[in-house]
Formats: C-alpha cells, sequence, structure tokens
C-alpha cells in the first residue's frame, strides 16, 4: 500500500489534504546572498498563514546542502496543522560549494538519498519524502546526469519519487530520456517542475504520454512573465487528457517572497491561482489537482 513519507511518519496519500506541491519554508545558496529563508518564526507564520487560507501541506523540495533545517521541520508541522514532505536530492552545481561536492564521488551520492530517505537525515529522524534534482537550461551536463542517475538508483531501492527542477522550464524530454529511458524509472514516479515557466504545448503534450507529473509551480519572477499563459496551458493538457497528471506550487525560493515578508508567498496559490485556473478548467479538477493528485504524485510503496 502507498503512502507519503512526512516529518511525522507515513500517511495515506487521501490524508494529506490541499497541498501546495513545491514550496519552500527553509533554502539557502550562493546564488542568493542575502536573501536566504532561515527564519523559524517566519517559516511559522507562512505556515500558518497558508493553513488559514485553507491549506493542510507543503512538499518542501530543498535538498541536500542548501539549508534546509530538517530538525525543525516535525516542530513546525506539530505547531501549525499543516503536513510536511522534506527531500532529500541534490541541486545543479552552482548550488554547491566545490568541495562538498567532492565529497559525494563515486557511488556516494546515490548512498546519501538511500540513507536520508530510509533512515533519516543526520541525526535528526526526520526521513526524506521525495528525491530532488535539477537539469540545466535546455539540456544536461555532467552534474546534471550524474545526480538524476543516482536519483534513478536510490529510487529503485526505495521506491521515492523524483521531483526535478527544469531550470526556466527547459529540457523535460531530455530529463524523460534519462531517467525513464535510460534508467527504468516509471514515468508516474517523475514530477517535472516549472512548466509553466516554458508554456510549450508539444513538450507538454510529450511529457505527459510518459505519464509524468506535469507541475506547474509558482508565479512568474519579473524575467519569466509568463503567469497569463498558465491558465491556458493547464486547459490544453486537460483537454488532451492529461488533466490527471497536474500539480501546482508555490516555489517561495526567498524571504522578500514570502506573504508575511510582502510576497505572494504559500497563500497566494489558494488565494489567487486556484480562482484563476477554475476559470479555465473547472473548480472541479482544480480541487483534484491541490488535494488529490499530491497524494498519489508522492505517495510510494516505499522498500
Amino acid at each position: 500500500m502507498r503512502h507519503v513519507r512526512t516529518v511525522l511518519g507515513d500517511i495515506r496519500p487521501d490524508e494529506l489534504g490541499v497541498c501546495d506541491a513545491h514550496d519552500h519554508l527553509f533554502l539557502r545558496s550562493p546564488r542568493l546572498p542575502g536573501q536566504e529563508l532561515d527564519d523559524v518564526p517566519a517559516a511559522r507564520a507562512e505556515l500558518a498563514a497558508f493553513r488559514a487560507a485553507g491549506g493542510a501541506a507543503v512538499a518542501q523540495w530543498t535538498p541536500y546542502g542548501m539549508g534546509r533545517r530538517a530538525a525543525d521541520l516535525p516542530a513546525l508541522s506539530r505547531a501549525t496543522g499543516v503536513r510536511i514532505v522534506c527531500a532529500t536530492g541534490l541541486h545543479q552545481a552552482a548550488h554547491y560549494d566545490p568541495e562538498v561536492l567532492d565529497g559525494l564521488s563515486g557511488g556516494r551520492l546515490a548512498e546519501l538519498f538511500v540513507t536520508e530517505l530510509t533512515e533519516g537525515i543526520g541525526t535528526t529522524g526526520v526521513r526524506a519524502g521525495l528525491i530532488k534534482v535539477a537539469g540545466g537550461f535546455h539540456g544536461l551536463d555532467a552534474h546534471a546526469r550524474r545526480t538524476m542517475t543516482a536519483a534513478a538508483e536510490a529510487h529503485h531501492a526505495t521506491g521515492a519519487p523524483i521531483a526535478v527542477h527544469l531550470e526556466l522550464g527547459t529540457g523535460a524530454l531530455d530529463v524523460l530520456d534519462l531517467l525513464c529511458g535510460e534508467s527504468g524509472v516509471p514515468g508516474e514516479r517523475v514530477i517535472l517542475g516549472h512548466l509553466n515557466r516554458s508554456p510549450d504545448p508539444v513538450v507538454h503534450r510529450d511529457a505527459a504520454a510518459a505519464g509524468c507529473w506535469l507541475a506547474f509551480d509558482g508565479p512568474s519572477r519579473a524575467h519569466h512573465a509568463t503567469d497569463w499563459r498558465m491558465p491556458e496551458a493547464v486547459r490544453a493538457l486537460a483537454e488532451a487528457g492529461a488533466g490527471d497528471r497536474l500539480l501546482l506550487g508555490g516555489d517561495t525560493v526567498t524571504a522578500g517572497a514570502r506573504s508575511v515578508d510582502g510576497g505572494p508567498g504559500m497563500p497566494y496559490l489558494l488565494r489567487r491561482v486556484r480562482r484563476r485556473l477554475a476559470e479555465a478548467v473547472g473548480t472541479e479538477l482544480v480541487e483534484r489537482i491541490l488535494g488529490e493528485h499530491p497524494g498519489r504524485a508522492f505517495g510510494a510503496d516505499w522498500k
């Protein structure tokens, strides 16, 4: 029987509830100096705001080495009543100091992922519930290929889902060629993130045909400017028969983007995106995307 692995333990997929399928409570990167998500009270306030808007669960995609603060997640979940799914995995090389990556050479990367999924993250006892990896802009460099190959090994060892950052929404088919083609990961175990940033209907349909999950996650940043295309892209996928493969997320990556700091934050997903999408595809599908699909996407037959 499938279960979603939260920071407070495994639950049935139908217990997850209305879920922000891609977001961040904590995150730090040398690419975002001075914009770290590293404030526990602010994270608690953001979760409370999301809960007040009707949210019940959040999948934090912050992977290994990027300040995910796994030890703080159980207390935040208990205090706010919001279920949290935590990630293992590795982002693009630019988010790490070289010595961190050097320490994960050889087969140690897959071993790290498996350990964090099955035994826990460090000494926290918190088990990850997904593997986060990342592609490059319109392609896969050597780091991405190594990381995704390790993620595939960890999936086969544990059953965990693999969530993929697509750089500016590109490279989806290259990712699927590697994960599902070369590495044998079932399409339904792969979640493609940021498809809203490259609203190419042909690529979207081809990705859907592979059986993977299609995530539209985060309002546009200034250099993306694709919000107005997102409802159209979602409607096109629903009309093409892929409505049951869709996910929605907020992807808050900087302190200024939190709702409690004046940004859209996690509540924006329920306060604005939900309503706008309902106009395009109907309330029933939107409620399934938010309340049913995440449990299916993050649920696994854990080994």
